[in-house]
């Protein structure tokens, strides 16, 4: 599968089996995503790479705080200005669709939305991390290392793909950091940024059929000479 073919065919996948993903296919993914470029060489991500019943563990203490509200280490705005929130409209749009779920089925809704603490049933999940005295160095937010983090989150999509596996960029995988951090025995000198549940796609689930789109390349970008 050459770097074109490998990124048309990742998509975010929403239902995955419960096979477990073979702990050295893990490891390959992770240790080929590290090739990935940084700012001055900073290298500044981590990663707890999560599964069997630790994984089993977070998804039910994340079940058992559904009501509570999120708590993001790095916060995320949930309302969009125009045009990005139609973009983000569409998604879910789109999903829900897909799933035959109609707007006005609150039920339904909220049952699909806990698929999301259930990490829509992936067996494994790559957390990133960060260390927070450098994101926030010189008294400042290093937005550097957010962009170096997505950079490397990029590499795992698209090694995930290249190794039969389906994967989800995601903050809910990291809505409540400290239940994380408990579980896991995360320092707090560590912010997590953002889950990458991953595993072999479940084809029999009309939710894996939606593809989002994207704008068109006249629209976004301008070429000189």
């Amino acid at each position: 599968m050459d770097v074109i073919e490998t990124i048309n065919k990742r998509k975010s996948i929403r239902s995955f089996k419960p096979d477990p993903v073979p702990p050295d296919v893990l490891k390959k993914i992770v240790e080929g995503a590290l090739r990935s470029p940084s700012a001055s060489n900073s290298q500044p991500w981590e990663f707890a790479v999560v599964s069997g019943t630790k994984l089993e563990e977070i998804k039910q203490a994340y079940l058992d705080n559904a009501q509570s509200k999120p708590s993001f280490d790095v916060p995320i705005p949930f309302k969009y200005p125009e045009p990005w929130n139609s973009r983000q409209a569409a998604v879910m749009a789109g999903v829900l669709g897909t799933m035959g779920v109609a707007r006005e089925d609150k039920q339904k809704r909220i049952e699909w939305a806990l698929n999301a603490f259930r990490l829509w049933g992936a067996p494994s999940c790559i957390y990133i991390l960060l260390e927070r005295s450098f994101y926030s160095a010189d008294g400042g937010t290093n937005v550097w290392n957010l962009f170096d983090c997505g950079l490397i989150t990029q590499n795992i999509l698209l090694l995930a793909t290249a190794s039969g596996l389906g994967s989800i960029p995601a903050i809910q995988p990291v809505l409540y950091p400290d239940l994380l951090r408990k579980i896991l025995n995360i320092p707090d000198s560590k912010l997590i940024i953002l889950g990458i549940p991953l595993g072999y796609i479940d084809s029999s689930s009309p939710v894996n059929e939606f593809q989002a789109m994207r704008e068109p390349l006249e629209k976004v970008a301008r070429f000189y000479d």
